[in-house]
């Protein structure tokens, strides 16, 4: 199985149409997932077990995503929704339980407490964070940084089995990897205007924006239309392109570093699908 298997690799845990026709799913994490996978092959000692990590981190990671869309509350009483929310709830019970199944089955006895410890952690850094949003405690900045923390804290797990490797490189492959992805993942929710009022650009107008402004927005006051006219004034998109453009940048000249001309290829075709959103994104600002 190469890197880019390990989304096939994991969708016979996740493909059921019952959950695919009656309600919504995350996509799979496959940034981090394949370059966990690219840095387990790296290690003799982990090569064997490389495809099971990279699987039941997937499935870990799928489960607390497809939580996270569950609706705060179930005020809608139609069928329809009533079912999609059930079915979020039960989906990702179902994708955790399926890596709790995978690494038993494989003995990982060791691993499965790791993988327990990191998703109470993912817990505990989404309460800070909920909470300091309630509270308006929350930067732009520190509201990237937070969702990067996040998204890493399962994959931190392998630190400790990667540490043989060159010093560091597996936190700031990481690192740098996953703030491209939350970067992306802003200007996608921007460009569909899904959910802004808890995206990054929420929490940029509320540091640029007039008093006016973030009064309105706090309040919520501010309607689609008005939004947009937001955007527009202080550059929100422009602003968020050239965040995503330096930090690939910096991405790849780590990746630069590495003396592994096999690893460096794997490793920037991993990263492509940034490089061509770039491209995508910079060709529609010329239009």
């Amino acid at each position: 199985m190469n890197s880019y298997s390990v989304a096939d690799a994991t969708k016979p845990y996740t493909e059921y149409d019952m959950i695919r026709d009656h309600t919504e799913l995350p996509e799979l994490p496959n940034f981090r997932s394949q370059l966990l996978y690219a840095f387990l092959r790296k290690s003799s000692d982990l090569v064997d077990n490389s495809e099971l990590y990279a699987i039941v981190v997937s499935l870990a990671q799928m489960g607390l995503d497809t939580h996270d869309l569950v609706s705060e509350t179930n005020e809608r009483k139609e069928k329809k929704e009533a079912r999609s929310r059930q079915l979020k709830v039960l989906a990702g019970d179902y994708f955790s339980s399926r890596f709790y199944q995978l690494l038993a089955q494989a003995g990982q006895v060791e691993m499965t407490r790791h993988m327990a410890f990191a998703i109470c952690e993912v817990n505990k850094l989404k309460m800070n964070l909920y909470l300091r949003m309630r509270q308006w405690k929350m930067t732009a900045e520190e509201y990237v940084q937070a969702s990067v923390t996040i998204k890493m804290q399962l994959y931190l797990t392998f630190s400790r089995v990667l540490e043989g490797l060159k010093p560091n490189s597996w936190h700031d492959m990481l690192q740098g990897y996953t703030r491209c992805e939350v970067l992306l993942d802003e200007l996608h929710r921007l460009e569909k205007g899904n959910d802004v009022r808890s995206g990054w650009a929420f929490w940029h107008l509320l540091q640029v924006g007039t008093k006016e402004e973030r009064k309105q927005l706090q309040q919520g006051d501010t309607d689609p239309g008005k939004l947009r006219m937001l955007f527009h004034k202080y550059n929100v998109r422009a602003t968020l392109l050239q965040m995503l453009e330096l930090q690939f940048k910096l991405l790849s000249d780590k990746i630069r570093q590495f003396d592994s001309e096999k690893l460096v290829n794997e490793l920037n075709r991993i990263g492509d699908p940034f490089a061509k959103a770039l491209t995508a994104t910079r060709a529609l600002e010329e239009v």
